[in-house]
């Protein structure tokens, strides 16, 4: 019997990455997200082509697509293809391309990339290799697992590894803290074959033959930048100019150049929140951008403001943060050995019990270190960690990240200090406009400028920023020895925005909020000043509206009295929040980007500062009418006593106002803007709620006060006491002051519903003010 030739193993290469096809079924190409092969062009079909493995060859058919399918500029319906082949979906000049290459073999003694499978130029040998199971494999951290994975990241039980009747197998998760990936993307259940890649926390598993392979992530990883450009204004400035170097294993990278050579812009590139136009970030082989969702969580930033509550202590501000980072079902005991020893690596034995704001500048930069170390990144970007330092801190702080380096993990470091770059490995100098003017290093950096100072060199730039500095060092032997002779990873070309996988959707909710409210109840109550002005404020604006009041409400006290209590509800309610969201907006940016709720951080915001205004609402009631003859109509309220419908309309009130804090809060860009927004949040209050003006009938000014919450709380507390009755002639003509069941439960109701318009409202400003790539 004569064997039939079977399809070679080829490698399809796209814009979005390489995809290994084997002769064992057909490959789909298309828009449709389930297909094996996606080309995210609006030009392409949703289900577009097909590729069929044949007898020694494989063929590629159109599906009836709209556009067509195109082989050396003609348009095809059955076509064979090979090695070399380039087919294009959509058009045959600039339709998204495929180009089939053989499969090269791996480098002789070593096994393929655990990345991809095409030839990425790095290699790892497996942490384990095992045959492949005949039956579930149920993988997690707990010591019963099938495949146990030590590490802090994943689940106790995470994920199986289903082997399925027809001899395939599936990967399922198991509804995991942080997630479950295939090739990158996160998953429920997904078929796997060989050449997949399951990703959960630091371990990669691969289908390899008859075998299962693990990879761990130790964090000698490298990092290999190219052609990085970024441009604003619909491509007129450039921010990176065709970026490239590669960064080894181990490596300390500073990053310098003059303001406004794109520093910032490059570290927002790297780290993936603001991905570059075009180019390529690859991570130990894999494509960053592409594989984001998965490889975020291996990606430490440390930005240049501390990314702390400085009212706790260090120890416990890194336990909250353990909390949140780590899986549910993490004992305690195993967070707090996390905790000691992340302190004892950065030094900090000695102030794990002091209060942040306490330290100096260079011990707060270790904890905003420390943070980042909890779930041992394996790439940790730093932006300029020693602004503001004197220079033996700023040496310090250089010292501590070549430590850092040193055990095992690649570090850039963005600064505007030359004082400590003979620390670190190599040097990358940007001229003006975002190109390369130097990459190596750091001592030949002054000889290859031809000066004896770094002034000399920042002044030259700062003289001539039209000079083709990157020119120059392309033209020097330095960029074929520390440029394009240093990496063996093949050039990937993307003439497109790269599109990045956004991360999922945060788990563990409920938990994430329960720590959450914990937390920002033990930061108030560490901020001994904010708790006087709360304890005090309700009793100062009580005793006022007592003072008014006298023993009864009169026709003459009784709209001051109700007056200076909603305006006493509305201060003491939008005083407590309208800071709490602006002055930690750099915190909840870089928690969302490790795997925070926004949902379950409003909630926390609302939660603690809702029963905080709550309380302060009665205290300021009581204070203000307990004892007082309210006159209300027979002695009693609309439904019932009136003390208590006034109470309540005052609590509901605050409550409105609080959430209006947060939205003034979400607004602003800057704390110092809030205090004259509070004024004139309590101002429109005042004029607003019905007391001092008639808005009646009055056009424009009735509708804009249906947004006002005054007026309504105003509404229920003047048909509490019907001030119709009591109020001088023609002062309570408005029917919500009406003393009637249905107006006054209509005032009530619309406090909760304004709140949830606000709250609503400071959601969308949240996610508004995060990088694309964390919305979600």
């Amino acid at each position: 019997m004569v064997e039939r030739p079977v399809a070679p193993e080829l490698l399809v290469e796209t814009d979005h990455g390489s995809t290994l096809i084997s002769p064992v079924r057909d490959y789909h190409v298309g828009r449709d997200p389930s297909s094996d092969i996606v080309m995210d062009d609006a030009r392409v079909s949703w289900h577009h082509a097909v590729l069929h493995p044949g007898d020694g060859h494989w063929t590629v058919e159109d599906e009836r697509s709209t556009n067509g399918t195109y082989a050396d500029g003609h348009r095809v319906h059955v076509r064979d293809v090979g090695p070399g082949s380039v087919i294009r979906f959509g058009s045959p000049q600039d339709g998204p391309s495929a180009v089939l290459t053989h499969r090269p073999p791996p480098a002789p003694g070593r096994l393929s990339a655990v990345s991809s499978p095409a030839l990425t130029g790095t290699y790892r040998r497996p942490t384990t290799v095992r045959p492949l199971p005949a039956r579930t494999v149920r993988i997690g951290r707990a010591a019963d697992n099938d495949l146990v994975i030590d590490d802090l990241v994943v689940s106790r039980r995470h994920a199986e590894l289903r082997a399925l009747p027809d001899g395939t197998y599936e990967i399922a998760d198991l509804g995991s803290h942080n997630g479950t990936y295939l090739n990158g993307g996160p998953v429920t259940s997904a078929p796997v074959g060989p050449g997949d890649i399951v990703g959960i926390g630091h371990s990669a598993l691969c289908l390899v033959g008859d075998e299962l392979r693990e990879y761990v992530d130790t964090g000698e990883i490298s990092l290999d930048v190219q052609d990085l450009t970024v441009t604003v204004d619909h491509g007129r400035r450039t921010l990176l100019d065709r970026v490239s170097f590669p960064v080894g294993e181990k490596c300390l990278l500073a990053v310098v150049g003059p303001s406004g050579s794109g520093k910032s812009t490059l570290l927002h590139a790297l780290t993936g929140q603001r991905p570059a136009d075009r180019g390529t970030v690859l991570y130990d082989g894999r494509d960053l951008y592409r594989d984001y969702a998965e490889l975020r969580q291996r990606i430490g930033l440390v930005p240049q403001d501390d990314i702390l509550h400085d009212r706790l202590t260090v120890r416990s501000a890194l336990s909250y943060a353990a909390e949140l980072r780590f899986p549910q079902d993490t004992a305690k005991s195993e967070r707090r050995s996390r905790v000691d020893e992340v302190i004892r690596e950065l030094g900090l034995e000695q102030r794990a019990e002091q209060r942040v704001h306490s330290l100096s500048g260079g011990q707060r930069k270790r904890v905003s270190v420390a943070l980042e170390l909890l779930t041992k990144p394996s790439l940790l970007f730093l932006d300029e960690p020693t602004s503001g330092l004197d220079p033996g801190m700023d040496r310090s702080v250089m010292h501590m990240l070549r430590a850092l380096a040193d055990d095992g993990r690649t570090v850039v470091v963005v600064t505007h200090s030359v004082l400590s770059l003979d620390v670190c490995d190599r040097l990358l100098m940007l001229a003006p406009k975002g190109r390369v003017a130097y990459y190596g290093p750091p001592e030949d950096a002054l000889a290859f400028f031809g000066f004896e100072q770094w002034p000399e060199a920042f002044e030259a730039f700062e003289r001539d920023p039209d000079r083709d500095w990157a020119g120059d060092y392309r033209a020097s032997p330095l960029h074929g020895r520390y440029t394009e002779g240093a990496t063996a990873q093949p050039r990937r070309q993307r003439a497109a925005p790269a599109a990045v996988a956004p991360p999922p959707r945060p788990r563990g909710r409920t938990a994430q909020l329960g720590t959450l409210v914990r937390r920002y109840t033990a930061v108030l109550g560490a901020d001994r000043t904010f708790l006087a002005v709360m304890i005090a404020l309700p009793f100062v604006m009580g005793a006022m509206a007592r003072a008014l009041a006298g023993g009864a409400l009169t026709r003459s006290t009784a709209m001051n009295a109700l007056l200076i209590l909603c305006v006493g509800a509305v201060l003491t309610g939008a005083a407590n929040a309208v800071r709490e969201l602006v002055k930690e907006r750099l915190v909840h940016r870089r928690e969302r980007a490790v795997g925070l709720s926004r949902s379950a951080y409003l909630m926390s915001k609302i939660i603690v500062l809702g029963a905080v205004t709550v309380l302060q609402a009665v205290v300021l009631t009581l204070v203000a009418l307990l004892g007082v003859d309210l006159n209300a109509p027979g002695g009693e309220g609309v439904l019932m006593p009136p003390l208590v419908e006034i109470t309540a309309a005052v609590a509901l009130l605050g409550f409105t106002a609080m959430t209006l804090g947060l939205l003034v809060s979400a607004l602003v860009r800057k704390e110092e803007v809030t205090m004259p927004l509070l004024v004139l949040v309590a101002v429109v209050q005042v004029v607003f709620c019905g007391a001092l003006l008639e808005l009646d009938g009055v056009p424009v000014l009735e509708q804009l006060s249906w947004l006002v919450p005054s007026r309504w709380a105003f509404g229920a507390m003047a048909g509490t006491v019907d001030l119709a009755r009591i109020a001088p002639e023609g002062t309570a003509a408005d029917p919500l002051f009406r003393h009637t069941p249905g107006v006054w439960l209509l005032d009530v109701a619309m406090l909760p519903v304004l709140s949830a318009l606000f709250g609503f409202a400071v959601s969308r400003l949240l996610r508004r003010r995060e990088p694309a790539v964390m919305r979600g």
